[in-house]
């Protein structure tokens, strides 16, 4: 694409289209630019309404996008769906799938992905950012309700409705709460041979209370609101063994078929990619204007970046700053065309939500503290607000009021599976075969039905398709 004069545009390559990447991509519709926008989703996910998915509120088309059709009247905007590998920063051109991307600016939003801090956790405490991670993990609980109901086993019954979130950050404590209210209100009248209000919900915390980027004051709060939900918090309690029948804390075992991590993410590879320094969270440090040290051209936003507030603390991997930084960075590309240069990246910070339930919520503005019903009001405002489309705000905001009128969630469906093979929610135990002297033991013989298709993960592989796996990744 050129312009009209016939001499070529610089040309801008925008990884990702998280919040950052495609606020960006969307402040330069008509620049003097090409802008290419890779990502190897074709949606855009509103990922802090993924725990409602996770939990059967809300569809996944609920609070995604199609990236092209956000885009679509941009026409200097270019989208490719691929997954990047890496970065030419002397030849300046990006990998993605085998073909080679040129560009004279680089703005990588790559985002974060799970953080186990060195264990291989991934296939028993699965995380969530992803859709693909929100519908399994709905899989998961719902069928973990359906074994139990089938159960005869009493210690298995228990172990099936016991569910343990780890990490009380407000992704967490969402999820906690969340599940508390899927358990004892919506499903509650639904199951004949269980009480699905007798399930256990258990949210551990390593940190001495939950939230702790919010005040003191409104941690306590949410930590009494979800005790009043019947969620049990173990604070200051850290992980120290996982595995497909439960967790352990220290001397303390919590046997459970459903662990949900919410506990730590690291950045990703971007830090490799351009060969850059990284803190210990895989973050690229920054400059003031959100350039790579030694590449002017190249910029770095969001979950991926460290970027350091005016108090020298860095910012907080949440989509307000992606949102800011995106513009910024934008900005900045239209004033260097126009030969001008901006001030230093500065975030205005517009506070802190977190809803823990049903008319509960925490709300930290400056020096406002809020809790309870108004905070959970200002929440469900400001997140049918940030949604992308007004058909998906409409049809969340009328979600939440039947869930709030009725107690019900209208998408409990079990997806990923054939019909009801529930068999596979536990591992199949197979009896010996005896051995007799010159005789080998007999294959088994295949199932009747087609082997239950897994999930394609993020990182390209067969991932998680039952509820319990064998220890190690797939």
């Amino acid at each position: 694409m050129n312009d009209p004069t016939g001499s070529p545009r610089p040309r801008v390559v925008i990884i990702g289209a998280g919040f950052g990447g495609l606020t960006a991509a969307k402040q330069l519709a008509g620049a003097p630019f090409d802008v290419t926008v890779v990502d190897q989703h074709n949606y855009h996910l509103f990922q802090p309404l993924l725990y409602q998915v996770a939990t059967a509120a809300l569809s996944p088309a609920d609070i995604a996008s199609p990236i092209r059709g956000i885009l679509r009247r941009q026409d200097n905007v270019n989208v490719i769906l691929a997954k990047v590998s890496g970065v030419d920063t002397t030849r300046r051109g990006v990998i993605a799938e085998g073909r080679r991307l040129p560009f004279d600016y680089l703005i990588v939003a790559t985002g974060a992905e799970h953080a186990y801090f060195g264990h291989d956790w991934g296939s028993y405490a699965p995380g969530l950012k992803t859709i693909d991670d929100a519908t399994y993990l709905r899989r998961r609980i719902l069928l973990a309700f359906e074994r139990a109901e089938t159960e005869t086993d009493r210690d298995e019954r228990r172990r099936l409705l016991n569910f343990v979130v780890v990490g009380g950050g407000p992704t967490g404590v969402e999820m906690a709460g969340a599940i508390a209210e899927l358990a004892k209100r919506a499903l509650a009248s639904d199951f004949h041979s269980i009480d699905p209000r007798s399930a256990r919900i258990i949210l551990i915390e390593a940190a001495p209370r939950l939230l702790t980027p919010f005040d003191a004051s409104l941690s306590e709060k949410a930590l009494r609101a979800l005790e009043r939900l019947g969620v049990e918090v173990r604070l200051g309690a850290g992980v120290t063994d996982c595995d497909c029948a439960g967790v352990t804390l220290g001397h303390e075992r919590i046997e459970t078929r459903t662990i949900m991590w919410a506990a730590g993410v690291q950045a990703s590879p971007a830090a490799e990619w351009l060969g850059v320094e990284a803190d210990g969270a895989g973050r690229v440090k920054v400059q003031a204007d959100l350039s790579v040290p030694g590449h002017a051209n190249i910029f770095v936003i969001g979950d991926v970046a460290l970027s350091t507030g005016p108090d020298g603390k860095p910012l907080p991997g949440i989509a307000p700053v992606a949102k800011q930084q995106g513009k910024y960075v934008a900005k900045a590309l239209i004033a260097r065309a126009k030969g001008k240069t901006l001030p230093p990246f500065h975030y205005r910070d517009f506070g802190m939500l977190a809803t823990v339930g049903r008319k509960q919520a925490v709300a930290h503005f400056g020096k406002v503290r809020l809790s309870g019903f108004l905070a959970w009001l200002i929440w469900s405002v400001a997140h049918i607000y940030f949604l992308i489309g007004f058909r998906n705000r409409l049809v969340v905001a009328m979600n939440w009021t039947w869930n709030y009128l009725t107690f019900q969630r209208g998408t409990r469906l079990i997806t990923g599976i054939t019909g009801s093979r529930i068999e596979d929610v536990a591992p199949p135990v197979i009896a010996p075969v005896p051995m007799h002297s010159g005789v080998l033991p007999r294959e088994p013989a295949a199932p009747p039905t087609a082997p239950m298709p897994g999930r394609i993960g993020s990182n390209g592989g067969a991932a998680r398709a039952n509820l319990v796996l064998k220890p190690g990744r797939n």
